[in-house]
């Protein structure tokens, strides 16, 4: 039995699903905790519930509903596309408080028309909130994870360091963090003198034979979840890391683009001016932008009502494009958020690469704006 009411409203959710062609579906509470622990993000594993199965197998509350609809929409080995929606409860330590509350939500598979599915997910959730929260003035805010991972491809970074400033998209102070790290490299410290020096000399095999052997002599290879090979490359990784550093023109190109906050109207122009004055080169990520903003025009949204923000991500590991938020103008309690995430199905075995987008809707919060009103 859930410990709290469903809302009032949830009827008129269902009803708004309906008309917008969904098929509604149900997810275990308890679910298999590796998806969420591999794909979701540290920001979610934090705060998930975990527990054990009879066999030792990790489980947990189910803490959101995408990974779940994907793995059943691959389970059960239905064709795409298919819009999914759900309602249901979900289970995760939150800030402003409560550990269990509802979720809903539509789940778009397998639409290879990215820009359109893209503008779809953004107008089903203004046009639900409008119904749900009437006579509100709500405010959208979107960012994109491809156009952010573009311009870090493209100033030239490691790939090393290119993983770390994407995987910390959305999180302003931990992107502060690295770029201060790579604005003044720090040196490696607390390396064993060996070690230091294979590096150092660039002596590979040298290093993989030290490490082998000091793993047999500590009797640690028994257990090692990782090869010599394995501990030789991170380390390698880790010193080169270390030592590269951002110089002052490529500092400031990334500031700058992080800067950028306007009209989403405007935003096509903008970036298309960013790119051209630092000399980058953008390609499919820039023409899927613009894409997305001529099929928001053609699906009647407003985009001089979306505000886009280039530092703007959301907390979650398996975005690839757009991500967007929706409040009340005024509050910063988040209605709805969702995204793209077209590598997630293949990472949780999908054969096929099956194109995503979707987003929730956060039902304590709705009901807090619609009690506001």
């Amino acid at each position: 039995m859930p410990l709290i009411n469903l809302p009032d409203f949830a009827d008129d959710l269902l009803a708004e699903f309906i008309a917008r062609k969904t098929d509604r579906v149900d997810t275990p509470i308890i679910q298999p905790a590796e998806p969420f622990l591999d794909m979701a993000g540290e920001d979610l594993r934090r705060r998930i519930f975990m527990t054990e199965s009879e066999t030792g197998a990790s489980l947990c509350l189910r803490p959101e509903f995408t990974i779940p609809v994907c793995l059943r929409h691959i389970e059960t080995a239905t064709g795409t596309p298919k819009r999914y929606s759900y309602l249901g409860e979900i289970f995760r330590q939150r800030r402003e408080g409560g550990n269990e509350f509802y979720q809903a939500g539509i789940e778009d598979l397998g639409d290879r028309d990215i820009a359109s599915a893209d503008a779809r997910a953004i107008g089903d959730a203004i046009g639900i909130l409008n119904c749900v929260v009437p006579g509100r003035v709500l405010s959208v805010t979107l960012g994109d994870q491809a156009v952010f991972e573009a311009v870090v491809q493209a100033l030239g970074l490691p790939s090393g360091w290119q993983k770390r400033l994407i995987h910390a998209f959305g999180n302003m102070m931990q992107l502060e963090t690295l770029l201060a790290r790579l604005a003044s490299p720090q040196p490696v410290t607390g390396l064993d003198p060996h070690v230091l020096d294979f590096l150092t000399r660039g002596d590979e095999q040298g290093l993989v034979q030290h490490i082998d052997a000091t793993m047999k002599a500590t009797g640690y290879s028994t257990n090692a979840s990782r090869s010599p090979q394995e501990i030789a490359r991170r380390l390698r990784e880790k010193l080169v890391l270390s030592e590269t550093r951002l110089d002052d023109a490529a500092f400031h190109v990334l500031e700058e683009f992080l800067s950028l906050s306007l009209p989403l109207a405007d935003a096509s122009s903008a970036l298309a001016g960013f790119a051209d004055a630092a000399g980058l080169t953008l390609g499919a990520a820039l023409e899927r932008f613009d894409a997305r903003v001529a099929a928001l025009a053609n699906a009647g949204v407003d985009a001089s009502k979306i505000d886009y923000r280039a530092a703007f991500g959301r907390p979650l590991d398996y975005y690839t494009g757009l991500v967007f938020e929706v409040t009340v103008e005024g509050s910063t309690a988040v209605l709805a958020g969702g995204g793209r995430f077209d590598r997630l199905l293949t990472l949780l075995g999908a054969k096929d690469h099956i194109p995503a987008v979707g987003f929730a809707l956060w039902l304590d919060r709705i009901e807090t704006a619609r009690a506001a009103r």
